[in-house]
Parts: C-alpha cells; structure tokens; sequence
C-alpha cells in the first residue's frame, strides 16, 4: 500500500541546515511530527547539542536555522522499517534551496544517505553529508558519540 508523506518540511527564509531523513515512522505520521517515536534520539541529541530543554520543535528548529524534511515524498513500506521501502516518488527539496539560506545538506542514515545520491543529487548537484541514523534500530552508538558526531551541525551554525 502507498503511503503519502503527511508532515510538512520545516523551514524558513533564514534556515542554514537541511536535515533530510528517508520517511516518517508510523509514530512520526500519527503525531505529525518529525523523529516522534519515543526511543528515536534525535531530538535527544539537538538538547545536549544545544544545551537546552526542547519544548516547542518546529520553533527551536527555526531559532536555530535547522530546517527538515525527507527525502520520501510517498513509498510502499512495511511498518516504519527503511529496509522495506520501495516504490519511491521523492520530494522537491529545490523547494527549501529556493527559498532558504541553506549552506549544508545532511543525511541522517544510510538510507536517507542513498535515496539521495541516486534521485536528488543528481538534480541540485549539491552533496549531503551523513550522520549517523538515530533510530533505535539502529542503537549501535551511544548517545554522547551520536552528539559528537552532530556537532558537526553547531559547528556549521557558528561559521
């Protein structure tokens, strides 16, 4: 069965970073927000990046210039597991590029990572980076490394 993406891409003129996941877990589609399933450590991870508690997501990701959607636009997929995905149609992420400051794409998980290179990259010419998935299917790094690794991101902000 085809399941539309049902979250919209958060953004502004002043974003700096996309961060561009696969597609939304059935825990993100019901809550209608991103990385929503309770053992996903995103939003674990930006607190500790940026040392403050996260109450209000789509406003702490506008203050901070971090913009994010996906890569899927609608796919087949069994339950929420990426390994499952087939029958891809993409997002216009030209849409975000237009109309924000972005200075760099992030992909988080080898998934999001190679749906990229194959259908977007080849169309807006610019490289993602990878960051590690922070899906607790993938729990083989530890939080603090999975925050090191992130940094990357503040790091981007503050130049």
């Amino acid at each position: 069965m085809r399941i539309v993406h049902n979250i919209e891409p958060i953004y502004d003129s002043k974003s700096e970073i996309l961060i561009l996941g696969s597609f939304p877990s059935i825990k993100s589609r019901e809550a209608v927000m991103y990385y929503s399933h309770p053992q996903n450590r995103f939003w674990k991870i930006l607190s500790k990046l940026f040392n403050e508690e996260i109450e209000d997501k789509r406003e702490f990701l506008l203050r901070h210039k971090i913009a994010l959607w996906d890569v899927i636009k609608s796919c087949e997929i069994e339950g929420s597991s990426d390994a499952t995905i087939k029958n891809i149609k993409v997002n216009n992420i030209k849409l975000i590029l237009k109309n924000a400051n972005i200075k760099k794409i992030f992909v988080e998980g080898k998934k999001a990572l190679s749906l990229y290179n194959k259908y977007i990259l080849p169309k807006i010419k610019i490289e993602a980076y990878y960051l590690s998935s922070t899906s607790s299917a993938y729990a083989s790094k530890s939080l603090e490394d999975l925050v090191k690794e992130y940094e990357i991101i503040k790091d981007t902000l503050e130049k």
